[in-house]
């Protein structure tokens, strides 16, 4: 533990913290988001598209708490201003999931990549999106 502790205060230092926390938290979301989609596709044998946006649900809701909570760690004064910083969060979301969806049809529908392989190369470019979209308008520190 003290380990942990001594890495984090060095992060912190470095100017890192953020960024690596926003990066594990990241591949949680990446992980629920993939194993939702992958249980709705590949074993109930949902098509691609609604499996992949009822995938993105699910990890806005897990992106949004932590997010908040561990990463930008922002306050709400009151419940306006929590529901706005949700309103924004998942307006740049439904901008991320055109991305997402626009990254899989153009890779799985017309150039017939592999769904699993574009699945998880989306979800790279979907992560930085997210990175930029909750630093510069989201969970901005006043």
């Amino acid at each position: 533990m003290k380990l942990l502790l001594a890495g984090k205060k060095k992060l912190e230092e470095l100017g890192y913290w953020e960024a690596f926390s926003y990066l594990f938290f990241g591949g949680v979301t990446t992980v629920v988001n993939i194993a939702v989609f992958s249980l709705l596709h590949y074993t109930l044998t949902i098509d691609w598209m609604i499996a992949n946006t009822v995938a993105w649900f699910i990890s806005v809701l897990v992106a949004f708490i932590t997010n908040k909570l561990w990463v930008f760690q922002t306050k709400s004064e009151n419940l306006s201003h929590l529901l706005w910083e949700f309103v924004k969060f998942v307006f740049y979301r439904i901008l991320s999931l055109g991305i997402d969806n626009g990254v899989m049809w153009l890779f799985i529908d017309k150039l017939g990549w592999s769904t699993f392989i574009v699945k998880i190369l989306a979800q790279i470019v979907v992560v930085v999106a997210n990175y930029a979209f909750s630093k510069l308008f989201i969970f901005k520190k006043e």
